[in-house]
This record gives structure tokens, C-alpha cells and sequence, in this order.
């Protein structure tokens, strides 16, 4: 199986699929999306055709080592984004080859289905519970919504008091919620806010700081009940040592469509599991990221939930989800668990002819709003 094409494509709404053939016809698809930035990936894909077309596809680990160690400068958000799609891609090629999926090659299940949570979106209580509602109506036990909108550096205790009237009006609809402070907390007020929401237990708070601010989650963790998620923004093992040093967070969530892919994302999961910390690997992308993460998800023991951007979120443009596949239902979600994939290779059918005529179309090249306060000062994403 020799390298023979590597090629990407930038579809709406703002996701980049990688697509590797080999001299042999055969193909496997993965997915390097970094939202925002999907044209500094495409341009690292130019180095890494250069290294591999003409390689041996089989040597998965060969290829992550030479594409991660091979030049001077590594890691980051862009170079770990287009590694990890080529990873999917191979890892993608040899389950088909073989005929099994790569959750067999990773040494088989120790679960048959994985636990689930969707996003849901809403700034007032009532928003947020028809949200939670149509959600739960979907298969799901489980949501996560922003824990505020909008909140300043130190900012009107009163919109702590939002923020625990909508987690209340979540959990009335029956279902469990994640709090995303998403970075844009800072420590006078995340303190404030996890303290407010501990009393009604939710599943835990993401990114109460941002994650180079380890101190500040340090002092937090010693302050609340509730896990605290990190790891989105990180890409790499090395870069997870760290926060599992700082013994700060309960639960990571690398992405791997930015952490390396399926090779990387679990060995952090396995360096997580000695640490007695679970994993819920971050995914708002497409059908080629979230398959990649069941593979994880169904074969690593602290394993704990996925994230999936099925339906009502991250619906740009008519684009979800389902938009690029031929199979959607391997997708179903019931009792809030998605069945292990198992058909060969990622598990997902791309409709490839599809793919091609949205490539570069209008809104491929999406990019994070900005927000500004009252005071016209810029927020956090």
C-alpha cells in the first residue's frame, strides 16, 4: 500500500477532509479541521505530500514520527491539526484493508456503545429548556451550553444569577449539562461562577481559565466539587503533561482532529488513565472527526463521554453533521449512547462526489465571530 495522492478539501462550514489514495486505488478519509484557520492546514499539507507520497501507508506510526519529529519546528495548532488528518486517514485505509474496524486494530472494545452529549445554544432559561427538550427528544441524556454569554473581567454578580437560572431550566427538562466557560471567564469571576453553579451539580465546568493559565485552575480545583474539563487547545502529549503534573483537572478533552489524531489522542488518554483522569474528546466537526473518536471512545477505559454536533448546532449554511455521508444512521443516538461503528476502517461512508462539489464553496473558509461588551472592549471567544 504506497502513498500515491494526498488531498484535501475545504467544505462548509468549516470543515477540511483529507482523502489518501494509494497505488492500489484503495482510499481512506480523515479529517484535519482546524475552524478558522483551514487554510494555514491545507498550506502544511504541502511538506507532509513531500515526505509521504511514495510511502508505505501500513506504517502508521512511521509516518506520525517522521511528520511530527521531521523538521526543526513542531506542534502547535496547525501542524498537529494536518497530522491528525492524515493519521485518521491511514489508520481509515488499514482497517479497510484488513476488513476490520480501527477500533479492533486498537485492541477491541471494552464498551459497545459510547455515551453522548450534544450542544445546545440559548442566552435566556426558557431558550436553553426547548433546547434541552429537542435534544432529549434526539436520544440525549446529556448537554453542554455555554456558561455565559457575555461577562467582563469583574462584572455584576446578577449575571451569575442568569447563569444559574438557565442550568435549572436544563436540568428541569430531565437531562444532565456541561457548563462551557470556554476561556472567557476570568479567575475574579470563574471563581464566583463555579461557586454559584456547584449546588446544582452539573457534569462539569470546561475551561473555567484558559488552559495557559494552570495556576488559576490549580487554585479553582481547590475550591469546587464540580470535575473540571480542559484540552481542546492542546495538541500533544507533551503539551497534557503539564496540566496532568498540576493535578488541576478532572477531565480532558483533546480534539483529534488537532491532537495528532487517533495515534496521539490515545496515548494521551492512556497517560490520562494513570493520573485517574477521564477522557471526552472535544469534537463540534464533522462525520470523519467524530468516527475517529468513537474508534477511542469504544477501546479506551476512562473513557467517559462524546461530544457530537449533530443537528441543531453548528447548522451553517444547510451543512451538518450528516451532510457528507451516505450512512447517517451509524450516527443514531438511543438511551444516549451511540453503538460502536463497525463497519472496516473509520466506519463512515463519505460521499465523495458530494465532497468534491462543495470544495471551496462559499463559507469553507468560516471565521470566529468577535464579541465586544457594552464598553466596546473585545470579549473572549
Amino acid at each position: 500500500m504506497t502513498i500515491a495522492r494526498i488531498e484535501t478539501f475545504a467544505v462548509p462550514p468549516r470543515w477540511l477532509f483529507v482523502r489518501v489514495e494509494c497505488d492500489d486505488g484503495a482510499v481512506g478519509w480523515g479529517e484535519a479541521s482546524l475552524e478558522g484557520h483551514g487554510e494555514a492546514v491545507e498550506g502544511a499539507f504541502a511538506s507532509l505530500r513531500d515526505r509521504f507520497i511514495g510511502h508505505d501507508a501500513e506504517r502508521i506510526e512511521d509516518i506520525w514520527q517522521i511528520a511530527y519529529r521531521g523538521g526543526f519546528y513542531r506542534g502547535g495548532p496547525v501542524l498537529m491539526s494536518a497530522l491528525s488528518g492524515l493519521d485518521q486517514a491511514l489508520w481509515d485505509l488499514k482497517g479497510k484493508a484488513l476488513g476490520v474496524p480501527v477500533w479492533q486494530l486498537l485492541g477491541g472494545k471494552v464498551r459497545d456503545a459510547v455515551p453522548v452529549y450534544a450542544w445546545i445554544g440559548g442566552d435566556r432559561p426558557h431558550e436553553v429548556a426547548a433546547a434541552a427538550r429537542a435534544r432529549r427528544e434526539q436520544g440525549f441524556k446529556a448537554v453542554k451550553m455555554n456558561a455565559t454569554a457575555d461577562l467582563g473581567w469583574l462584572d455584576s454578580p446578577k449575571a451569575l444569577g442568569e447563569t444559574v437560572e438557565r442550568v435549572a431550566a436544563v436540568q428541569a427538562e430531565g437531562v444532565d449539562v456541561g457548563l462551557d466557560f470556554h476561556g472567557r471567564v476570568h479567575r475574579p469571576m470563574a471563581k464566583q461562577l463555579a461557586a454559584a453553579v456547584e449546588p446544582l451539580h452539573p457534569l462539569f465546568i470546561e475551561e473555567p481559565l484558559l488552559s495557559e493559565h494552570l495556576d488559576g485552575i490549580a487554585q479553582l480545583a481547590g475550591m469546587t466539587h464540580t470535575p473540571i474539563a480542559l484540552g481542546e487547545r492542546l495538541h500533544s502529549r507533551w503539551d497534557f503533561k503539564r496540566v496532568f503534573e498540576a493535578n488541576c483537572v478532572d477531565i480532558i478533552q483533546p480534539d483529534l482532529s488537532h491532537a495528532g489524531g487517533i495515534s496521539e489522542c490515545r496515548r494521551i488518554a492512556a497517560m490520562a488513565e494513570a493520573y485517574d483522569v477521564a477522557v471526552a474528546p472535544h469534537c463540534p466537526l464533522g462525520p470523519l472527526a467524530l468516527a475517529a473518536c468513537l474508534q477511542i471512545g469504544v477501546t479506551t477505559p476512562n473513557h467517559v463521554i462524546q461530544e457530537m454536533s449533530i443537528g441543531i448546532h453548528y447548522n451553517v449554511g444547510g451543512n451538518d453533521l450528516l451532510t457528507y455521508m451516505t450512512d447517517p444512521g451509524v450516527f443514531a443516538v438511543a438511551d444516549g449512547m451511540v453503538k460502536a461503528l463497525e463497519r472496516p476502517g473509520l466506519g463512515v461512508e463519505i460521499d465523495e462526489d458530494k465532497v468534491r462539489a462543495a470544495a471551496g464553496a462559499e463559507g469553507a473558509g468560516w471565521r470566529n465571530p468577535i464579541w465586544r461588551g457594552p464598553d466596546g472592549a473585545m470579549r473572549e471567544w
